[in-house]
């Protein structure tokens, strides 16, 4: 394979982890991120606590269309200023 767009065939099922601090805010403004980018594509979110409760890490798993998709997503996530890192 010559790139890291030849590891991925789209469409396929994506799994994208954001990270934050544990707030009802982060929690609305992920998903508000995700339903900007995806419209009516069915998004499963799993939300998880820190073993402290300090933080949030949410896990948004979704059918993504493209690697342009994909990226306009991390990079809007990764700018917004209640998200510690995107994975």
């Amino acid at each position: 394979m010559s790139s890291q767009e030849d590891l991925l065939a789209y469409p396929c099922t994506f799994p994208l982890k954001v990270v934050g601090l544990n707030t009802e805010t982060f929690d609305r403004a992920v998903r508000e991120v995700f339903r900007k980018h995806l419209g009516d594509i069915v998004v499963e979110y799993e939300a998880r606590k820190s073993s402290e409760g300090k933080y949030l890490s949410v896990t948004a798993t979704f059918a993504a269309e493209s690697r342009e998709q994909v990226e306009a997503i991390y990079r809007e996530l990764k700018g917004h200023e209640l998200v510690v890192m995107t994975l």
